[in-house]
């Protein structure tokens, strides 16, 4: 068994499994060789979002795998600008006609604010709207399962004060040198599973010394060690990458890091994610 194999349960009983392919920047018409080339290998959850530009060609890359349907996780999100409810749910069904299925395992509201506002105003009328959308849609069959992303725990607390069912997931910018502890902890009180997007620190800790001697002594790549780091916070792990190659070296996470440098990665701060800060995500905020 190796990692592609090994799931977690959501609170709602759907399996998860805990490596799974994210597809930003990846082009809608190199999508559908990316996902094929990853269920190839072996990986069975496909991220893709509205915002990525790409839920065409990610829907026919999973049309065309060649694996059952039922055997593959594709998880999408609301775009972040979408704070009422029927435009949510015109949007849920875009994306459905968009990706050719018949159904979504998991859709996320992408972010609390608008991206032009992220961590700004206050939307949180918006985002009771937009998830009373998602648990409708989630009733009707439509969705698996439900949840967020980059939700801080005042956006979680939002939602819970009128929420019939509580978001199974987070997805969250959690890697080596970005691990929000305390919200980590506070997700999991309330049994919704954190997804770590960007597990590698979107490339800005490649070249960090302590990340690169710690890699050496277990044997591993830096990209590995920080893939297994999320995994073994108990997060899905997102890496995102168009090469098979990558996607391949990505999976060989069969070793555990010691508590000890479990601590060292957990207390590392201070990652500069260079052009890529002017995204919101990677901003700071």
């Amino acid at each position: 068994m190796t990692i592609l194999d090994e799931t977690y349960t959501l609170s709602n009983g759907v399996e998860v499994p805990k490596l799974g392919l994210g597809t930003w920047f990846i082009d809608d018409d190199k999508a559908a060789d990316a996902v094929r080339a990853a269920v190839e290998i072996g990986y069975r959850n496909i991220d893709t979002a509205q915002a990525y530009g790409n839920e065409r060609g990610v829907g026919k890359g999973v049309r065309t795998s060649g694996v059952p349907r039922n055997e593959l996780f594709v998880s999408t999100k609301l775009a972040a600008e979408i704070k009422n409810y029927d435009q949510a749910i015109a949007a849920i069904d875009g994306s459905l006609e968009k990706l050719g299925l018949d159904r979504i395992d998991l859709m996320l509201i992408h972010s609390p604010q608008p991206w032009d506002d992220f961590r700004g105003g206050d939307y949180a009328q918006g985002n009771r709207e937009a998830w009373r959308a998602l648990e409708d849609a989630n009733q009707a069959g439509k969705i698996r399962s439900i949840g967020v992303s980059n939700f801080q725990q005042h956006d979680l607390e939002n939602i819970l004060s009128s929420a019939n069912v509580v978001p199974h997931v987070n997805q969250l910018l959690v890697h080596a040198g970005n691990t929000p502890s305390d919200l980590l902890a506070y997700c999991e009180s309330k049994q919704i599973l954190v997804e770590a997007y960007s597990p590698i620190a979107h490339g800005a800790i490649l070249q960090n010394p302590e990340v690169k001697a710690m890699a050496e002594k277990y044997g591993v790549s830096v990209p590995q060690l920080c893939i297994r780091y999320t995994l073994q916070l108990d997060a899905v792990s997102l890496p995102k990458t168009a090469n098979p190659e990558h996607m391949r070296s990505n999976t060989e996470v069969d070793f555990k890091i010691s508590g000890d440098d479990m601590d060292v990665l957990r207390d590392l701060r201070d990652v500069d994610y260079g052009e890529h800060s002017a995204f919101p995500v990677y901003s700071g905020k």
